[in-house]
């Protein structure tokens, strides 16, 4: 059973640009709520996902979600994670998108965050916090918007096949098989695939796999025994999949994961998100 987490902030925003960071046990939610200031939410380590009325949002370490001020929410996570939640007064939103959304987060943003965290700032309070965080609001409106990481659907004959797909993340059925399952055709899924989720299966596949990696390379696991797991016949092939989806090896990754959570600002060994692939996503606001 999920843990229910007080929601920080329920009154007032102490100053137009305010900064927090916490790390949520697993299976840990803040319950739905809303706020009248914009929030981004960026996990340092862990996977966070954020439900709203109609769309659900998962956010792994190189993406972040927006949430414009009144946004009704849900935040939840099912593993341990660190993250950080930025937020901003009414009047500093006007230059961010109108629609929640997916949001890269750049080896630079990424710098500037592990700077408010690693020297403890909430809010700025020399001019060198000031010039810090005028950078970070500008480099967070600069930010390349994307569809969820993950998209759902709730279409009649696609959301049971992701639905399997999420609780059993090692099944290798083809799509074919899967609409033998669903009584329908491949053509029809495939189809459904591109509408609905803005991409192929194989890649949702693969990107549903990467979700479920990044929580089991923090906890130590072997890169062999991911691989096992999550349904493949060999490490290498795990690792030429996560390779080509996040821009770096699961190795350097956990190295990357590492340097996050020291007191040092994150600087190296950090995959370069301009070259991750992202597929558009009918999802997107």
């Amino acid at each position: 059973m999920a843990k229910h987490i007080r929601t920080p902030l329920e009154e007032t925003l102490p100053h137009p640009v305010f900064f927090r960071t916490d790390s949520l046990e697993p299976d840990s939610s803040y319950p739905r709520h809303r706020h009248h200031w914009g929030e981004f939410v960026h996990a340092f380590r862990g996977v966070i996902e954020l439900k709203l009325a109609d769309r659900h949002y998962l956010a792994p370490p190189q993406y972040g979600i927006w949430l414009p001020p009144e946004v009704e929410h849900i935040e939840l996570n099912r593993h341990e994670a660190t993250f950080c939640s930025l937020y901003l007064a009414r009047e500093r939103c006007g230059a961010l998108p109108g629609q929640p959304c997916a949001l890269a987060v750049s080896p630079l943003l990424r710098a500037l965050f592990g700077q408010l965290r690693a020297r403890g700032i909430d809010a700025p309070r020399t001019p060198r916090d000031a010039r810090l965080v005028e950078v970070l609001v500008d480099e967070l409106i600069a930010a390349p918007r994307q569809g969820t990481y993950l998209p759902t659907s709730e279409d009649a004959l696609l959301q049971p096949v992701l639905t399997a797909c999420e609780a059993h993340p090692e099944d290798r059925r083809t799509l074919s098989e899967w609409a033998r399952k669903v009584h329908s055709t491949e053509r029809t899924l495939t189809r459904r695939c591109r509408r609905n989720l803005g991409m192929s299966f194989g890649e949702w596949k693969q990107r549903l796999r990467v979700v479920r990696a990044l929580p089991m390379l923090e906890e130590g696991r072997s890169v062999e025994s991911i691989a096992f797991d999550l349904g493949y016949s060999s490490s290498s092939a795990f690792i030429a999949m996560f390779q080509r989806m996040m821009g770096a090896s699961p190795h350097k990754l956990r190295r990357a994961g590492e340097l996050a959570m020291s007191s040092s600002p994150m600087r190296s060994g950090l995959p370069d998100v301009e070259r991750l692939r992202v597929a558009p996503s009918s999802h997107r606001p």
